[in-house]
């Protein structure tokens, strides 16, 4: 599965400011962290805060802080506001009978694979990626 820049950036950000609710950061600060486009990450965080995932903060020492659900918003929910989960088998048109069910085939499978796809990632909360992530550092840490 290929996430478009945007979906990516969003779970950056989203997980970076879940991980510690009650803190405020830049897009400068976040974007630095993942050396990613701060300009890019800007937009993304606007469409985040019109989703009500994210709070805008104005003023010196403003920033983002979350305001989602940690344990109830999943990673699709987050993927789901800059793109759909579809893949677009780029098959060209059969021109025979035996080529139809081919391409049908492959449609259905890719379907299949998109279903998959969507299902995993709407079981996998914010907090269990963190705790993953925390986890992972800790390995990481020790070894």
């Amino acid at each position: 599965m290929k996430m478009h820049k945007a979906s990516l950036f969003a779970l950056y950000a989203v997980l970076e400011l879940a991980s510690d609710p009650e803190r405020q950061l830049s897009a400068t600060d976040i974007a630095d962290k993942y050396g990613i486009s701060t300009h890019h990450l800007a937009k993304v965080l606007r469409t985040l805060v019109r989703s009500k995932l994210v709070q805008a903060v104005r003023g010196a020492g403003g920033g983002y802080r979350f305001t989602g659900v940690i344990n109830r918003t999943t990673l699709l929910d987050v993927i789901e506001l800059f793109e759909t989960l579809e893949s677009d088998l780029d098959a060209p048109g059969p021109r025979a009978q035996e080529g139809e069910a081919v391409v049908e085939e492959l449609q259905s499978i890719t379907r299949e694979i998109d279903g998959l796809t969507r299902a995993v990632l709407d079981t996998i909360t914010l907090e269990t990626a963190l705790n993953g992530a925390r986890q992972r550092a800790r390995i990481n840490a020790q070894g």
